[in-house]
């Protein structure tokens, strides 16, 4: 017995000596360092053989080092949150094993960069480089809640108070194109009078999201030469709630009504503006012999499909009318009386839709209508009416217009996610355009049928590098051309919320209906657009400095025959180039925000009846703007500033000599610099309130609350004796008004928005 033990024993001590040297000698150390493909060390990754318990974590330095006493061929795996797992086949031996490997980050739609080099986005979209939100657009000083005048705060943008429309760059007015959701708007502001611009018809509160593109837009968007104003409008609300407006010039009143499933909702609203209380306040310099009114109602419904989509409609009415007198340039003895009857309907039914597999479809469908009966007579001291049959100058100021334009569209397009969060987008778009006008009586009409097949994709190589790549196809009927519009954008990002941005593209534009009229043989104008950008972003504040370069060509040039009649060609060009600067800060200072933006602008163009390359009288070589916004909670009192400042532009007196196929320059100069200090201020009552479920604001607003002079420009007679300024009808305008809500709590935002 005592036999067998000591013989177990020393087998036992046999095997042991065999066994740990070998345990021992299979030991292999596995060391090595972790890092991103920008070279940078991830500190926390994981490293492990496949299949068993061995491995480490990476150290601040992205250093690793441990053992593992498996043997033969393993694969070691590398793993990052936010990064692709590294692999790598290893042959565990005893002999010691470095492994250096490079995670590339994962493609992440909040992480990746951006384009952003000619656009400004502003709303809830936390990828976009977020700039003004409804709230701030309705809170700049002296905005008056307009869309355009918010925008006009923003590079690029130049302050024209006595022509509709939003300038851009050296771009007219009409260069600049409005969208919601998808299609285009046909008149997007409210009826002009001569010499003084008018508002844009939608309130800010519609949409959830804005972009405005000084340049290199998408190519899902088309005939727009120099700029598109892209709103997108909001989804279900957040509860039923009831509104209601009142001031001394506004009544209005509206109701949201939120189904009890939050799938749907429906929604009506009018507002009815006469300014009789405030003419009999404010002396106005024409004389109005028909009070400013407008009758302005929407309605809405939206539905939430079974897959996640939205199906929405818009509608709004608006019926206005106004009569002024002022003297008239060509004989001081007599008057221009001039009327407007304006009546509005636009339609907007767009279908969001998640489709499977990737794809997604975007279908949009609009309708609108304008008609404008426009009535100008002379008239004596005495407001009589005046002839002169023998005085061609005076002859034709007597006039009566009853125009009308109708634009039908339809649009879709299709999206598919790619590798990645790299995405194709495609789709076409039809436009049936008819125009009506009849001058006395002397009846025009034309009608267009627009066609454009467009793509662009969406290529993602890493977070940090991207790129779009687009372009267009456009047919027009009415000038039997065609065209194809490339477009191209690239996004790197440089350091910590900094990228650098460049886009090209070229951008077309049929002849305004105007022209027309009077000729049907005239082509596309055209502008190519090339753009760099700089953008940095943090918590609360954004710095963008941008420079770019615009290439007029074939613009619409008139070409005189005699004194009385001309003819038009494509023979105009022209160039826009310059620098653009954009701070905004809401963090330095408590319940303070404030945005500076800061336009240089060299351009010159030779288009209608130009005689060479001018600097055109809307273009300003310097504008800048100093936004700021205060809340006091305190007092529950919000202070909104706005300073713009602008220096003077051309003026020009064109005539025709009675040769050659040039006008010639009779007079010109520079406007004085311009200047404007708005002001409003927002008490809210409810701050402070918990669940507060009526919300009410009083609101007051002055614009030019220096009372500068502005000057916009001269008018001319005829034959260029006399000179007029080009002024406002009044040195300010002031606005005071209550505004109410029932049913939502919008304490918290009218904090957080400076409201």
């Amino acid at each position: 017995m005592f036999y067998q033990t000591d013989v177990m024993r020393y087998l036992t001590a046999v095997i042991f000596s065999l066994i740990i040297p070998t345990t021992i000698f299979s030991q292999t150390t596995i060391s090595g360092k972790v890092k991103d493909n920008k070279g940078k060390p991830l500190a926390g990754a994981s490293i492990t053989i496949k299949d068993s318990y061995d491995g480490a974590s990476a150290d601040s330095a992205g250093n690793f080092k441990f053992t593992s006493s498996e043997t033969g061929e393993h694969l070691l795996t590398v793993t990052n949150i936010g990064y692709n797992s590294f692999e790598q086949k290893i042959t565990l031996n005893g002999t010691a094993i470095v492994i250096n490997a490079s995670l590339k980050e994962k493609l992440d739609e909040l992480k990746a960069v951006t384009v952003t080099a000619g656009s400004f986005a502003a709303g809830d979209n936390k990828r976009a480089a977020t700039v003004l939100t409804s709230l701030d657009i309705a809170t700049v000083g002296g905005g008056n809640a307009d869309i355009t005048a918010a925008v006009k705060t923003l590079p690029g943008a130049q302050q024209v108070g006595d022509q509709d429309g939003l300038f851009v760059r050296g771009g007219a007015g009409y260069e600049t194109k409005q969208y919601i959701d998808g299609t285009v708007v046909n008149n997007p502001f409210f009826t002009s009078i001569p010499d003084i611009s008018t508002r844009g018809r939608f309130s800010p509160f519609l949409f959830k999201g804005t972009v405005f593109s000084t340049g290199g837009y998408s190519a899902l968007y088309g005939q727009a030469l120099s700029s598109a104003l892209i709103l997108e409008s909001i989804d279900l609300p957040e509860q039923s709630a009831a509104n209601a407006s009142i001031s001394p010039i506004l009544v209005g009143a509206g109701f949201q009504q939120l189904d009890k499933n939050k799938k749907s909702s429906w929604g009506v609203n009018y507002s009815y503006v006469n300014l009789v209380a405030y003419f009999n306040i404010v002396s106005q310099t024409p004389d109005y012999f028909k009070m400013p009114e407008f009758h302005n109602g929407d309605a809405n419904f939206r539905i939430k499909t079974k897959s996640g989509g939205m199906i929405k409609y818009y509608t709004t009415f608006s019926k206005s009318k106004l009569g002024l007198r002022r003297p008239d340039i060509d004989s001081m003895a007599i008057k221009n009386a001039f009327g407007i009857d304006n009546l509005n309907w636009y339609n907007n039914l767009s279908w969001r839709e998640n489709l499977g597999r990737g794809w997604k479809m975007n279908l949009g469908l609009s309708y609108s209508t304008n008609s404008d009966d426009l009535t100008q007579e002379l008239q004596d001291q005495n407001n009589n009416p005046q002839k002169f049959p023998d005085q061609p100058w005076l002859a034709y100021k007597n006039f009566v217009i009853d125009a009308r334009q109708e634009l039908s569209q339809v649009k879709a397009v299709f999206d598919k996610k790619m590798f990645g969060i790299s995405t194709v987008r495609f789709g076409g778009e039809y436009w049936y355009n008819v125009d009506r006008s009849k001058f006395n009586d002397t009846m025009r009409k034309i009608s267009d049928n627009y066609q454009a097949l467009f793509a662009e994709t969406d290529i993602y190589l890493t977070n940090d590098l991207a790129a779009k790549i687009g372009g267009r196809f456009e047919r027009s009927s009415i000038i039997n051309k065609t065209n194809i519009a490339p477009r191209v954008s690239l996004a790197y990002k440089v350091g910590q919320g900094a990228q650098v941005s460049a886009a090209y593209g070229m951008f077309y534009q049929k002849p305004e209906n105007s022209q027309l009229y009077y000729s049907t043989n005239l082509g596309y104008t055209k502008a190519t657009h090339y753009i760099i950008n700089y953008q940095k972003m943090t918590n609360d504040r954004i710095f963008r400095i941008e420079a770019y370069y615009k290439k007029y060509e074939d613009l619409i040039k008139t070409i005189p025959r005699n004194y009385y009649y001309f003819d038009y060609n494509n023979s105009g060009s022209g160039h826009a180039q310059g620098f653009e600067l954009f701070w905004r800060d809401k963090k330095s200072i408590k319940n303070f925000d404030y945005w500076i933006s800061y336009s240089y602008l060299d351009t010159k163009r030779d288009y209608l009846n130009f005689p060479g390359q001018l600097q055109p009288n809307f273009a300003a070589n310097h504008t800048a703007s100093l936004v700021m916004k205060r809340f006091i909670m305190d007092i529950k009192t919000g202070f909104n500033f706005t300073y713009t400042y602008a220096t003077g532009r051309p003026y020009y007196f064109f005539q025709y000599n009675g040769t050659g196929n040039k006008y010639t320059i009779g007079d010109q100069g520079t406007t004085k610099d311009f200047h404007n200090l708005g002001f409003s201020m927002n008490y809210v009552p409810s701050v402070g309130k918990t669940n507060a479920k009526t919300f009410w604001v009083l609101v007051a607003s002055v614009t030019n609350v220096l009372g500068y002079n502005p000057v916009y420009g001269y008018n001319y007679s005829y034959n260029g004796a006399n000179k007029q300024p080009i002024v406002p009808p009044a040195k300010r305008f002031f606005f005071i008004g209550a505004f109410f809500s029932w049913g939502v709590d919008r304490t918290q935002d009218a904090i957080n928005n400076n409201l």
